[in-house]
This record gives structure tokens, C-alpha cells and sequence, in this order.
């Protein structure tokens, strides 16, 4: 990790994704098999994945189960959040928290250059980073104790 840590250094690359014509229950199984909460979704186009939209597991809870909607005649397209915030690759650990606590998300996708998907940066990637980075000053903290210990004796 470089001295500003960025958002394409955090973020997980294996991400799961589908277009937004792939029935809602096989997106469904490919988050069970996948152990994901979400799918980006994305438009395949000029042989790049470009993300137009994010499906949660409780997009189809609230938009589907609640409502009492059939899953067999939605697609991921109809129950999507179209239109999903976005960090950079090149954007920092601040701007990516920035961004979570403005738009009041916990995954946000991570785009290249040209708008494609290079991965997905979770609450968990920056609270793992975060709890490194304690960890670190708690560390410095104890040393210096020792230092101290060391030169009164």
C-alpha cells in the first residue's frame, strides 16, 4: 500500500456481477452461491463491463418479498437501484468513506478510466484497513511505553 492508500488498493477485484436482463432468481442463486449481499450490475460495451445499477439482497426483499411480487417474472433490471454510485480507482480511503456517508451506502462500486467495473469496495474493506491502521498506532503507543519503562530503569 502506498502513502495514500486509494480505493482501488482496497477494494476486492472478484466482484459479482450480472447484465440487468438475468431473471431476478438466478441472480438470487448467484448470490447464495457466491456468499454475497449484492450483484453490480452491468452493460457489456465495447468489450468493457460498464455498472448501471446494484442489486442487494434487500433490494428483492423490499421491492419483491414484501410486496408479495412473483421473483419468476422480474428481472434484475426491474428491481435493480439504477443509476449506483461509483468511486474511482484512483480515489482515496477518504474520499471512498466520503462518499459511503453522503450517499448512505455500504458497497460502492469501483470504476477504472473508462467507467468500467474494476471492483467493489465494501464497509468491510475499510473497516479492515481502519482496524490495521489501530492497530499500528496502538502498537506505537505500547513502544513508546517501553521506551519510557526502559530509560527509568
Amino acid at each position: 500500500m502506498g502513502e495514500r492508500l486509494t480505493t482501488g488498493e482496497i477494494c476486492t477485484r472478484n466482484v459479482s456481477f450480472a447484465e440487468r436482463t438475468l431473471p431476478l432468481v438466478e441472480a438470487a442463486n448467484l448470490m447464495r452461491e457466491h456468499h454475497v449481499g449484492c450483484l453490480v450490475v452491468v452493460d457489456e460495451r465495447g468489450g468493457l463491463r460498464k455498472v448501471v445499477g446494484v442489486l442487494t439482497d434487500r433490494d428483492i426483499v423490499v421491492a419483491v418479498v414484501a410486496r408479495n411480487v412473483a421473483p419468476q417474472t422480474l428481472t434484475v433490471g426491474d428491481v435493480m437501484s439504477a443509476d449506483p454510485v461509483t468511486a474511482r480507482e484512483e480515489d482515496s480511503l477518504i474520499d471512498l468513506m466520503r462518499i459511503m456517508r453522503a450517499r448512505g451506502v455500504r458497497r460502492v462500486p469501483v470504476v477504472g478510466a473508462q467507467g468500467e467495473l474494476i471492483g467493489i469496495a465494501t464497509l468491510d474493506d475499510v473497516l479492515a484497513v481502519l482496524t490495521e491502521e489501530l492497530g499500528l498506532l496502538v502498537a506505537a503507543i505500547d513502544r513508546e511505553g517501553q521506551r519510557e519503562r526502559q530509560r527509568r530503569e
